[in-house]
């Protein structure tokens, strides 16, 4: 979607000043899908997989669940959740590494440039965005309520160590065989 571009901050400049009262048009609606999303794949997860399999994606789900639901129900935070879906860019290319990974496709061209590509977009939208995020909640502390302020430190001290850990398997895995 248009709206998950970073010529978004370029067309409104206020976002950068203020992530928690202003959000482009649509941003609200797309972090609501977005919650729809976590949601349905949270379920299907519990559905169709194995606990000890996918227990950490479903602690992920639970925590951008309870804060992309906390911007949408409040209307606050929205332009910190589209900050946060920046991190989904990466996805396409841990999904489609998944996918390589169910065809036997792994000694391919495709996979090694997947694999490049990959790793590229896990530092710049994954561990960059987290950071900034991370930044942005220490340096406004004064003013964000209480509350919000734990749930976002928490959501970021899940969510750092979490993607940290996954790029370190993906750097073993695909990097370190």
């Amino acid at each position: 979607s248009h709206n998950l571009s970073p010529h978004r901050f370029y067309l409104h400049p206020e976002l950068s000043k203020d992530l928690v009262g202003t959000h482009p048009p649509g941003a609200h609606s797309l972090v609501a899908v977005s919650v729809g999303y976590f949601i349905e794949d949270f379920v299907d997860m519990l559905c169709n997989q194995k606990l000890h399999q996918s227990w950490e994606l479903l602690f992920h789900h639970s925590v951008v669940i309870v804060c992309f639901g906390i911007a949408v129900l409040l209307h606050q935070y929205v332009g910190f959740a589209l900050v946060a879906l920046l991190v989904e860019i990466n996805s396409i290319f841990l999904h489609l590494r998944q996918i390589l990974l169910m065809a036997n496709l792994v000694h391919t061209t495709c996979y090694r440039l997947n694999s490049v590509v990959n790793l590229g977009t896990y530092v710049v939208f994954r561990i960059a965005t987290l950071a900034w995020m991370t930044r942005w909640l220490f340096l406004n502390r004064q003013n964000v309520p209480p509350a919000t302020y734990a749930v976002g430190t928490v959501g970021m001290a899940i969510m750092t160590p979490m993607n940290i850990i996954l790029f370190y398997r993906l750097l073993r895995s695909d990097f370190f065989k």
